[in-house]
């Protein structure tokens, strides 16, 4: 069983060793741990940093590219070199390296697929009253959108199975936090969560620059989710508006019509049958919709089946390499002793 501990990283030279440091070397159920940076175009020294700490894997992109295309190009890299379990942590420290044995428990023990590290909000120093207050009402909207119970939707402190993350995919360009929790709820992936412990703060997040900012960006992500992954429902409720507020001002018009004043209440007809041929329009657009998510299920599941092939033999390949190298090396050992006895033999 191979873990990859996969980082994140952006301009992170000053704390990316203080991280690493406190990784586990060794844990319960693991036959080796391997460790992975995303240097998401960093312009200080984090890769000269990562390598002489000795990471195993780096992931360079020439150009900051963000949190959530820097977390899938981690995934792709955890995947290829053969990663049976893939942790997710910061590059500041934020997260308490000595949780991993129990965020990755629940893998394991084959009862989830993706597990969320959920941070003490409320006894978190370094937050603010407000931005407590604001992660406690974001995890409750995602709740709501993905029909699950992670209390800490924000927390990038995670784990997912090797089965989970050739499943994920993330078409923001904000954040992977969100949109992963509200596909796994809606794809039935089996998710839960364990409390974890977080340490001092090292620097300011840098993922949002105002409250505003995040509480915008975190919105559209969460309602770009849900409406991606049930259309039909999302857009049936923004027709229902115009269809009712149409339907309304008809009946009045037809009370008006009824005790023989029609004539100064034409506008309000013409107005019911806009909202309401609106309504009709916005509830056709959910149809057309559903129908594309349908096929995208269908897109993913290939998209899938095709990762799983070609990570699949891609594991195949090396654990053989390394089969090959191991036989050499054995081989290399064994035969001088056997010219030896032979060159004995012939001189005894």
């Amino acid at each position: 069983m191979k873990l990859i501990i996969q980082i994140p990283c952006y301009n992170e030279a000053e704390t990316l060793e203080i991280a690493l440091n406190d990784l586990p070397k060794s844990l319960p159920g693991i036959d080796t741990i391997e460790y992975l940076i995303i240097n998401d175009g960093s312009r200080d020294n984090t890769v000269e940093v990562a390598k002489k700490w000795g990471v195993h894997h780096i992931v360079s992109f020439k150009q900051n590219k963000g949190l959530a295309k820097g977390f899938m190009a981690g995934l792709d890299g955890c995947l290829r070199n053969g990663a049976d379990i893939i942790v997710n942590t910061d590059a500041d420290n934020q997260y308490c390296a000595e949780d991993i044995a129990a965020l990755i428990r629940p893998i394991l023990d084959g009862t989830a697929d993706i597990v969320i590290g959920a941070r003490p909000i409320d006894d978190t120093e370094h937050f603010s009253f407000v931005k407590k207050k604001l992660q406690h009402f974001g995890s409750w909207v995602v709740r709501k959108a993905s029909n699950t119970d992670i209390p800490d939707a924000p927390s990038g402190f995670r784990a997912m199975s090797r089965d989970a993350a050739m499943r994920i995919n993330v078409v923001n360009d904000y954040t992977y936090t969100l949109e992963t929790i509200v596909q796994a709820g809606r794809e039935k992936i089996a998710i839960t969560s364990v409390p974890v412990r977080t340490n001092a703060e090292l620097r300011p997040s840098r993922l949002f620059n105002s409250i505003f900012g995040y509480v915008k960006k975190s919105m559209l992500t969460i309602l770009r989710a849900y409406m991606m992954y049930k259309p039909l429902k999302s857009f049936s409720f923004l027709a229902m508006l115009p269809i009712l507020t149409g339907m309304l001002i008809g009946g009045r018009f037809l009370y008006f019509m009824s005790q023989g004043q029609s004539g100064g209440h034409v506008q309000s007809l013409i107005l019911a049958c806009t909202l309401i041929i609106m309504g009709f329009l916005t509830f056709m657009i959910g149809l057309v919709a559903d129908v594309i998510a349908a096929n995208r299920k269908l897109l993913q599941d290939t998209q899938y089946h095709a990762r799983r092939a070609e990570y699949n033999a891609l594991y195949m390949r090396q654990k053989m390499e390394k089969e090959a190298i191991r036989t050499y090396r054995v081989l290399g050992d064994v035969e001088p002793k056997t010219v030896m006895l032979e060159r004995q033999a012939i001189e005894g």
